[in-house]
């Protein structure tokens, strides 16, 4: 599927979505109702990542359980699997997939008396895991990588017999992620504790029936916000269920897309953006707490000709696809002057008229966000969008919603 934007003229724009539930919320919440079986869940994610999840916890007498691109089910399913006392089976993945590093996890998961075999290359998956009673109560393990090989720790710890403390060794990444996990334990009557360098989780054999509701996801409202603000003053978009209490690291989109001239104000159902000034000349920001939204952010500023310096950005190139590189290409196609390292993303502002731009194809890689940081280009130049329904990794309704906008989308 191949999916052409037009230009759209920098038309202003007004508009309503209601946005699918946080994939990381659901996946994180599948794994609790796992354990948990009088947790009732609502407003699940309807994306890729969240059926496979599904799907996996779904099979107990699965030899086999592919997850295909989703990094959460492979991390957290890791974790799950090596619990379950007694059962063998190969977790797998797409090809991408098998290219994505996981001994940190499974040499965490080894230290607590975890049987995990690799099934393939070392240090990848896929992974033959024998599942069995895990009864060490404290783990090490490096921080800077993931976070959710440590949420993928956390989403077990209340399972074990004694609970689990866990130590973390240098800098932590991805920080909102991990307090995320916690805060949803909290929810569900877990007690955890989080000082320093060590997290503790206590056991917690039951807990109370209750009903979870997943908050929408702030990832997805990334797009919008560079919708709006590759718009002309007066543009409007009211996203809902989005909280400014959210346990989503990628709120901070709110403070970070002032510099693009977008102001966001909380109302009851959602949120309402609105393009109240034009944007900054250069943006600069530290994206180690929300990586995920660098690439829609960098599109932002070569639609609006802001320079534009990014740190921070060290988990990307262990992505869907190395997301640092992916994006060097793709900017460049439109005459963008970009520059990486293995941890930032530099671009210099943008001089040209994108309007006069011949039609661009963006490859995606096999990457969702790929395919939908670039859509809100539509503002400022002509592009195709090629394998573009690998947004139904995430976001399964992207173009739906997007075509619902009024924006000219033409499926090939």
């Amino acid at each position: 599927m191949k999916v052409v934007l037009g230009e759209q003229h920098e038309r202003v724009l007004k508009g309503r979505v209601r946005l699918t539930g946080s994939k990381s919320e659901s996946n994180r919440l599948l794994i609790l109702q796992a354990f948990y079986s009088n947790l009732e869940l609502t407003n699940l994610s309807n994306a890729d990542d969240v059926r496979f999840m599904q799907r996996a916890l779904s099979s107990p007498d699965a030899l086999e359980v592919d997850i295909h691109h989703a990094g959460t089910a492979m991390r957290f399913l890791t974790a799950f699997l090596a619990t379950q006392n007694g059962r063998e089976l190969v977790l797998t993945g797409s090809h991408r997939m098998k290219e994505r590093p996981i001994g940190i996890l499974v040499e965490a998961l080894r230290s607590m008396g975890a049987q995990i075999d690799y099934d393939g290359e070392e240090g990848f998956p896929p992974l033959k895991i024998t599942g069995k009673a895990l009864t060490q109560k404290q783990v090490r393990i490096p921080a800077k990588v993931s976070s959710q090989y440590i949420s993928a720790l956390l989403l077990i710890a209340p399972s074990l017999p004694e609970g689990l403390e866990i130590e973390l060794i240098g800098e932590i990444t991805s920080r909102p992620y991990l307090e995320m996990t916690l805060s949803l334990l909290e929810r569900i009557g877990v007690e955890t504790h989080f000082e320093g360098q060590r997290i503790r989780v206590e056991p917690q054999a039951d807990i109370a029936v209750q009903s979870q509701a997943v908050e929408s996801d702030w990832s997805a409202a990334s797009y919008y916000y560079s919708l709006i603000a590759l718009s002309p003053v007066g543009s409007q978009m009211h996203l809902s269920v989005l909280r400014e209490d959210s346990l989503q690291g990628d709120r901070v989109l709110a403070e970070l897309y002032e510099a693009f001239g977008v102001v966001t104000r909380y109302e009851d159902q959602g949120v309402l953006l609105s393009k109240e000034r034009e944007a900054n000349s250069v943006f600069e920001a530290d994206l180690k707490d929300a990586p995920d939204i660098a690439q829609t952010l960098a599109v932002s500023c070569l639609g609006l000709g802001m320079r534009c310096d990014m740190r921070g950005l060290h988990t990307l190139p262990i992505k869907e696809t190395d997301r640092l590189a992916a994006m060097k290409t793709e900017l460049e196609k439109f005459g963008a002057e970009v520059e990486i390292t293995d941890r930032s993303l530099h671009l210099k502002a943008f001089e040209g008229d994108l309007s006069s731009v011949p039609q661009v194809d963006i490859e995606t890689y096999h990457d969702h966000r790929m395919a939908m940081a670039f859509a809100p280009l539509c503002q400022k130049a002509k592009m195709r969008i090629l394998e573009a329904a690998v947004v139904s990794k995430s976001y399964p309704d992207f173009w739906k919603d997007w075509a619902a906008l009024g924006l000219w989308v033409e499926e090939e």
